[in-house]
């Protein structure tokens, strides 16, 4: 529970702080294609650090407790955002296209974890 918690607050701060970084530290640095990599990088992450901190809420004794799909649904959610945002950030970065094939792993990670996330939520309300 804690875990989830800490590591989505943890995804939060850094999603805030690297998209202040990026809208003012690499203003002048980034062209407008790979300031729009970059943006999908945080809001990912944003949006998949909020679900981080939703499914320690549900480990809660008293919602699901620690259900072996969230604790899937976690590490996912967590793997997700290292490759998905991760390779978004260093191809922003970057500019090297084939970092652009590690992007879908992490997609994949977070559909995987979403898809935990709804089975917990339905074995839990049977």
């Amino acid at each position: 529970m804690k875990g989830s918690i800490i590591s989505g607050a943890v995804h939060g701060f850094l999603a805030v702080s690297l998209g202040a970084f990026g809208a003012h530290a690499l203003e002048n640095v980034l062209d407008d294609y790979s300031e729009g990599i970059w943006n999908t990088a945080v809001q990912y992450q944003m949006f998949h650090a909020t679900a981080l901190i939703l499914i320690g809420i549900l480990m809660s004794a008293k919602l699901f407790g620690e259900a072996k799909q969230l604790k899937i649904a976690m590490v996912c959610m967590n793997l997700g955002i290292v490759f998905f945002s991760g390779s978004l950030f260093v191809l922003a970065l970057s500019g090297i296209g084939v970092l652009g094939a590690i992007t879908p792993i992490g997609g994949v990670l977070f559909l995987i974890g979403w898809s935990m996330l709804i089975t917990a939520t339905l074995k839990a309300t049977k």
